[in-house]
């Protein structure tokens, strides 16, 4: 009851509500684009079980605090840099990202049967696993986050289970919006490029501050948002022209 009736309790679950959705949005980018290679009426499926194992594996590593300090002990330093279990997991998880997002541009410039004959058939249970992997990897930046701004454990997992149910009511709009448009979709693409990279700095002790990636992201939708507009227009003028000679 302690809990619920002090006012910094309510303003730390808010603040670290927000950070969480933010954070996770480039997992629902992911998650759409990965789920993108199933059967339409798997799609939907695979974006829920998804953002289901992102908020089991949350809250695992959020009751696993004494775990999570000791991915800070060095293990090795290679020439002169120390290498912690988290680097390991960051560096492997961007890198993992940076040749997934890569893998599907080329996809797109190549052609669909050019992708299909590369990597296979994609099945329900590859795009999960796909999605499990960099699950981990989000959801250590996350629960770092969490650690960071509260130091209760049930407000942490409330901000994380709210945040998650959010992205839950987003995947669908999100996932069809890019769909719908392939501009948007390599854009998403190039954000996760641009994610990989950072997660790969970030493991090598290099820290980019995430304030500078999510305001190139947004300048980049804010351009992407006007260039829909633009041809938006331009279709209607072509329609009307039609109609008009028609």
């Amino acid at each position: 009851m302690e809990l619920l009736t002090d006012p910094q309790v309510w303003i730390a679950f808010l603040t670290l509500t927000v950070l969480e959705i933010v954070l996770g949005i480039d997992n629902i980018v992911f998650i759409s684009i990965v789920s993108s290679k199933l059967p339409e009426e798997q799609r939907a499926k695979a974006r829920r079980v998804g953002l289901a194992l992102a908020l089991v594996t949350r809250i695992l590593l959020l009751l696993s605090l004494s775990w999570m300090m000791k991915l800070t002990t060095p293990l090795f330093a290679p020439f002169g840099h120390e290498v912690s279990g988290r680097d390991l997991i960051l560096l492997g998880g961007g890198l993992f990202l940076v040749y997934k997002a890569v893998m599907e541009i080329h996809t797109k410039l190549e052609g669909e049967e050019h992708g299909k004959h590369a990597d296979g058939k994609a099945t329900f249970a590859s795009v999960i696993a796909t999605i499990l992997v960099l699950d981990v990897v989000f959801s250590l930046d996350s629960v770092i986050t969490a650690i960071g701004m509260a130091n209760d454990i049930p407000v942490m997992i409330a901000a994380v289970v709210v945040a998650v149910i959010v992205m839950l009511i987003f995947a669908t709009p999100v996932s069809n919006f890019v769909e719908k448009h392939p501009t948007v979709k390599m854009l998403a693409l190039s954000f996760l490029v641009l994610i990989g990279v950072n997660l790969v700095a970030e493991g090598w002790g290099q820290h980019i501050p995430k304030g500078y990636t999510y305001f190139a992201m947004a300048f980049a939708v804010g351009v992407e948002m006007l260039n829909l507009k633009m041809r938006a227009k331009g279709e209607a003028v072509r329609l009307r022209k039609e109609y008009e000679e028609g």
